[in-house]
């Protein structure tokens, strides 16, 4: 084999090269046939069944004229079906693009016009925000309906039974690694979702480097996961990185809490859990955590928002469980900084992933001592070729195979990397920039708080403080007593400038569709 691109480096690909032959159909030839692959509410697909189903769906495809290298869009919870025409757009040499079955009609009219897909899978709930918009489309032909008998669009069942899985239409499309395979959302913090344009390859080189070599993926894996399969974390951890290797998937539909989790965990006893720091909380404050059963965990993975020292400290010492904090993107597809087992630096995001670079540049670009904070760039072989339609924010961001992400961080000398906060939630106070996460890990120290985040907010005189919105634990009430004890608990531990101003209590506090808090929210009121 050859490498289809020099900086794979050293991630050998052959020069026909399609994901559903990489992650699922391999594992026919490897014997794992009978294996079980998914597990859903109680329902199963071996590794045979879902390549017989993926084989179907791509016949489905080409018979609407889906064609090699255009959009599908996916509008589903996690289940059965989405792994199914997930694989299947690939192996037709389509491009998958993945959005929360949630949203609301306004978000699906920006993605329908924005991708221009003429294809859609959809399930039954999502129609009804989903159906008008659809109806009223320019772009979109076909829509798949799982559940959806009696519905509106293309009964996914039917049309999916009744396709040859060894017919002409149903064969694999000979791409190479550089052909495009999928969009992945960015998160919208900027204005609307930008979509990072991957290649087959782009995928393959995250798991590869990350998925084998620092997660571990082993293919006696049970593994489960917090986020849903749209977001690329999740597509990642939870259905190709376990396919490469052959292990096994569990999946739920509906919304992931505490009780879920465990109720989860409690029935199929994974070994490995997705997650991230806000459901790492929600568990630990559950009065189930010290009575559940955690034993079949080897190891949880953390991303897509800061995991704090507290938070890690107590989850480990609770449960015993290993988590390996990491940070990615979608302009890089998964992570690219982690943690790793037995080389855990407590409040670090670990060191960089074999197979990647990164610098931390100040404004001029050249890199800062270490120590020094600065933007991150990071390189590697999954780095995108540019956001779709919008070619200043492409120069902005990629500079070849390098990508600036606007996420601000210092190395120390060992080579641990620290996350400081975005460039844009840096907060300047009495003349010194400061990062609210630091106030935040201080906060979290202080055993009446259970969650928070810390805003800029002006006083009386327009400059610019610290807020805090608070989520306190039970036994505590906010108030100006609490304030004053949180305000003094913070000046012992940081500079007497970072104390948080202000406090505003709340039940709890607003997450995006990917389970982060949504700091912007906070900023704008």
């Amino acid at each position: 084999m050859t490498a289809a691109r020099a900086y794979y480096g050293d991630v050998e690909l052959p020069e026909r090269f399609n994901l559903c032959e990489y992650f699922l159909d391999h594992n026919l030839t490897a014997g794992r046939g009978e294996k079980v692959a998914l597990n859903c509410s109680g329902v199963t697909r071996t590794y045979a069944q879902l390549s017989t189903r993926a084989r179907q769906v791509a016949a489905a495809l080409r018979r609407r004229k889906v064609r090699p290298e255009e959009r599908v869009l996916f509008v589903l919870p996690d289940g059965l079906e989405f792994a199914e025409a997930w694989f299947g757009t690939l192996r037709a040499g389509a491009v998958f693009a993945m959005v929360n079955p949630l949203l609301k009609a306004e978000q699906f009219t920006y993605y329908l016009e924005y991708t221009k897909a003429r294809v859609a899978f959809v399930h039954r709930e999502a129609l009804g925000e989903f159906g008008s918009v659809a109806r009223n489309s320019r772009w979109l032909e076909t829509m798949f309906v799982i559940d959806g008998a009696g519905h509106e669009g293309v009964d996914y069942e039917r049309a999916i039974d009744a396709e040859d899985p060894q017919s002409e239409l149903a064969k694999l499309e000979p791409t190479g690694p550089d052909d495009l395979a999928g969009w992945l959302f960015t998160s919208g913090s900027t204005g609307h979702p930008k979509a990072c344009v991957h290649s087959h390859g782009d995928f393959a080189y995250s798991t590869e480097t990350y998925a084998l070599q620092v997660a571990g993926y082993r293919e006696s894996d049970v593994c489960l996961s917090v986020p849903k399969l749209f977001f690329g974390y999740a597509t990642g951890t939870n259905l190709m990185f376990p396919f490469r290797v052959g292990a096994s998937v569990v999946l739920f539909p509906g919304r992931a809490t505490a009780d879920e989790l465990f109720d989860q965990i409690e029935r199929h006893r994974p070994t490995l859990l997705t997650s991230v720091p806000t459901m790492i909380n929600n568990m630990l404050r559950s009065p189930r955590c010290d009575t559940a059963d955690l034993s079949s965990l080897r190891v949880a993975l953390s991303a897509g928002e800061a995991l704090p020292a507290q938070l890690y400290g107590e989850w480990k010492a609770r449960t015993g469980v290993e988590i390996l904090d990491g940070i990615g993107s979608a302009e890089m597809f998964h992570i690219y900084i982690s943690n790793r087992e037995a080389d855990v630096k407590l409040g670090s995001l670990g060191r960089i992933v074999p197979g990647y670079e990164a610098q931390i540049v100040g404004p001029d670009g050249l890199q800062v001592a270490d120590g020094e904070p600065g933007r991150l760039r990071v390189r590697g072989g999954s780095t995108a070729l540019c956001y779709w339609a919008d070619r200043k924010k492409s120069i902005e961001t990629f500079q070849a195979d390098w990508c600036t992400s606007a996420d601000i961080f210092r190395r120390d000398q060992e080579g641990y990397y620290f996350y400081e906060g975005r460039d844009d939630d840096l907060l300047k106070v009495s003349g010194i920039w400061v990062s609210p996460l630091e106030i935040e890990n201080a906060l979290l120290k202080h055993p009446a708080i259970a969650e928070v985040c810390v805003v800029g907010a002006e006083d009386e005189e327009r400059l610019i403080k610290p807020m805090a919105y608070a989520v306190l634990n039970p036994g505590y009430v906010g108030g100006p007593e609490l304030a004053l004890e949180l305000k003094e608990h913070v000046k012992r531990l940081l500079a007497p400038y970072k104390y948080p101003r202000w406090f505003e209590w709340r039940e709890s506090l607003p997450k995006n569709d990917r389970g982060k808090v949504a700091r912007k929210e906070l900023k704008l009121r």
